[in-house]
C-alpha cells in the first residue's frame, strides 16, 4: 500500500536539494512567526542538514527570518556529550547556533550525557511537555520536523525490527540500535505525525532501492521505519535527489 498523498521534489544533486531546504525552512518560519508569534523546529543529523544548516546562517538567509522567534528541538540524538564528534547537537550548533549567537533560552537540546538514556528520553519528554504547556495525553504540534532516511528505511532513531513504530504512549524513547551498539534517543511517531510540516531528505543512489519500497510498496514499518511517517493533521514534503530517485 502506497504511503498517502504526500508531495515529492526532485533535485539535481545535493547541493541544490540543500537550497531548496532552506527555502522551505524561510517560508515556514516566516508562516509560523506571523500566525503564531514563533516557529518550532525539530531539526535531524546527516549531510542533507549538514550543509543546509551553514545555508541558513550564510549571508544570503540570516536576514530573512528573526531568529529570536524560533525554538530549536532534535527529533533524535546519539547517546554521547554534546560535544562528541557523533553529537546531532554539536553539528547543529557549530553549522548554525552558534554563528547566529542565539540565546540560550532558544535551544532545546537533549542532555544525552545523561549515563541512562532512558533518563535522558524521559527528561526530553519533559522538556516538550513544558514547552507545549502538555496535559494528560496530548501531543506536541511542532511548527517543522526534519527527517532522513538511512538506506535501511530508517529514521530519526527508528531502526528495522524496533516495536518504536507502534508505540502509543511516550513521547520520547531510547531504543537500543543493536546495529551500533549503542542507545539512541528519540522522538516517537504520534510525535512526528503531529507536526504541521515535516521536511523528509532523500539523497544517494544507496537508497534509491529502499525509497521506492518505502513510497510505493507494501505496508510494512517494522521493515522500513519511514513508512510510518504520516502527517495526522499536517503536510509531508519528500525532497530528494535524482539519485536517490532514479527507481521512482
Amino acid at each position: 500500500m502506497p504511503v498517502p498523498a504526500s508531495e515529492i521534489k526532485t533535485f539535481a544533486d545535493p547541493a541544490a536539494l540543500a537550497k531548496g531546504a532552506a527555502h522551505e525552512f524561510v517560508l515556514q518560519a516566516r508562516e509560523a512567526i506571523e500566525a503564531r508569534g514563533s516557529f518550532s523546529v525539530a531539526l535531524s543529523g546527516g549531510s542533507t542538514p549538514k550543509a543546509l544548516y551553514a545555508l541558513l546562517a550564510s549571508d544570503v538567509y540570516r536576514d530573512q527570518v528573526n531568529w529570536e522567534r524560533i525554538h530549536f528541538f532534535w527529533g533524535d540524538e546519539r547517546h554521547v556529550p554534546p560535544d562528541d564528534p557523533d553529537s546531532n547537537y554539536r553539528m547543529a550548533n557549530e553549522r548554525l547556533l552558534s554563528p547566529l549567537s542565539l540565546p540560550d533560552s532558544n535551544i532545546h537540546r537533549v542532555y544525552a550525557e545523561e549515563p541512562d538514556a532512558a533518563q535522558a528520553a524521559s527528561e526530553y519528554e519533559a522538556q516538550l511537555r513544558q514547552f507545549f504547556k502538555l496535559t494528560g495525553p496530548e501531543l506536541p504540534r511542532f511548527d517543522l520536523i526534519m527527517l532522513g532516511m538511512g538506506p535501511d528505511g530508517h529514521t530519526a532513531s527508528l531502526f528495522p525490527g524496533t516495536p518504536l513504530v507502534h508505540e502509543r504512549e511516550r513521547l520520547v524513547a531510547a531504543p537500543w540500535v543493536a546495529k551500533f551498539n549503542t542507545f539512541r534517543i528519540t522522538f516517537t511517531p504520534p510525535v512526528i505525525n503531529n507536526a504541521r510540516h515535516i521536511l523528509f531528505f532523500v539523497t544517494g543512489e544507496e537508497k534509491a532501492q529502499t525509497l521506492k519500497s518505502v513510497l510505493e510498496g507494501e505496508f510494512q514499518p517494522e521493515q522500513f521505519p519511514s513508512q510510518i511517517v504520516r502527517p495526522t493533521d499536517g503536510t509531508l514534503l519528500w525532497m530528494v535527489d535524482e539519485a536517490a530517485a532514479k527507481l521512482l
